[in-house]
């Protein structure tokens, strides 16, 4: 009898142990270290004197290489240069991970073609691989704009579909097989169904690390109207109803884990002129020049100054600018918006945040996304 009840006991130690273990499992996921990725560009020194940010960033994402004969290349004379500072920058934060990021929306022409057979994808993949061995990086980030569908004229197939899950597959079997570092490999999805309805994410994800949903540019300057670019919530007088969390929601219902998901926020803002003045030019009809400004110059020159007047839209927790007198409606994202957002990612557990572009910042929205997503 004392045996048996030495060994219930002991089995009850085991079990709760186990349960405990568990417990703290999730506990760490729940307080994991966020991720930040900086998009930057190659053609510009995007980090200039500001070595004391890299300790904000997780994460560089480098664009971009491009696609030749099916095999990637340098997109840029200054790449490996640049490369080369980027890697630096681990002296300042010794966790910093640098991707490449290949394709983007100018030159994604080739994916459906590098995509299409068997063969062309082990060519793409292992050039791939020697591109991140020869600059001595820590991952792939493929920005293909947009499988199944034309983009910027782009190539594009029925296939595309199945054929991006067998890419990320053949790449992710390659990068496995470098031992003993882990390589990360990474995409850029669209903020909208009809990327997921030509893509399988439910498949392609387990072959991700993470997933940056480009969560911008829901109105850009090839729309005759204007409304907010990159709003968390929708608004009742968006007559799109899109927004960042509607994105968030069809990639989860798309079947890719929520803690995979990354949320895109913009550093620059969209301008329309000629704006009619109802509602302050918020989703209203636009017949003039349209633009885009960085946050660096819509922080220093337009907010509350120069005629423009500041205003907030509650509903979808998004800023917006108008001049009354230019007849001018702006678009950005602020800090108030940014921590929304974060709020938004902590709540929903998910992965972390991603930016384009690292130059376009005064610090403002990095120092806002840093001193929040804890």
């Amino acid at each position: 009898m004392n045996y048996l009840l030495k060994y219930l006991f002991l089995s009850f130690l085991c079990f709760s142990c186990s349960k405990t273990n568990k417990k703290e499992e999730v506990k760490n996921v729940d307080n994991n270290d966020y991720k930040v990725i900086a998009y930057v560009q190659g053609y510009q020194d995007n980090w200039g004197e500001n070595l004391e940010k890299a300790r904000q960033i997780t994460h560089i994402n480098y664009a971009f290489a491009n696609i030749k004969n099916g095999k990637v290349i340098e997109g840029y004379s200054v790449d490996t240069e640049a490369l080369k500072k980027l890697n630096a920058l681990k002296s300042i934060n010794p966790n910093l991970k640098i991707l490449i990021s290949i394709g983007g929306w100018s030159w994604s022409k080739n994916f459906s073609d590098i995509a299409l057979t068997e063969q062309s994808r082990e060519i793409f993949a292992n050039s791939a691989i020697d591109f991140m061995k020869k600059h001595k990086i820590d991952g792939i980030d493929l920005d293909w704009e947009y499988p199944g569908q034309n983009g910027d004229n782009n190539t594009f197939r029925p296939e595309d579909k199945e054929n991006f899950t067998a890419l990320l597959k053949r790449i992710r079997e390659k990068l496995e097989a470098i031992k003993p570092e882990h390589y990360l490999l990474t995409i850029a999805t669209g903020a909208n169904q009809a990327y997921l309805d030509h893509t399988d994410m439910a498949k392609a994800h387990q072959y991700l690390d993470f997933i940056n949903i480009m969560t911008y540019d829901y109105y850009t300057g090839g729309s005759n109207s204007t409304g907010h670019h990159s709003n968390l919530f929708s608004s009742s007088l968006n007559p799109n109803g899109v927004s960042s969390a509607k994105a968030v929601e069809e990639h989860v219902n798309a079947g890719i884990p929520i803690e995979k998901l990354v949320l895109g926020v913009p550093f620059y803002g969209r301008w329309w002129k000629g704006v009619n003045a109802e509602n302050n030019g918020l989703y209203q009809d636009s017949s003039g020049k349209r633009g885009s400004y960085n946050f660096k110059e819509i922080e220093e020159n337009y907010i509350d100054k120069n005629g423009f007047v500041a205003l907030w839209d509650d509903e979808a927790k998004a800023p917006y600018l108008w001049n009354a007198k230019e007849n001018q409606f702006v678009t950005y994202e602020n800090s108030k918006s940014l921590k929304f957002k974060i709020n938004y990612i902590k709540d929903k557990k998910m992965g972390g945040v991603m930016f384009w572009q690292f130059n376009q910042d005064s610090g403002t929205l990095l120092n806002t996304i840093s001193g929040n997503l804890k």
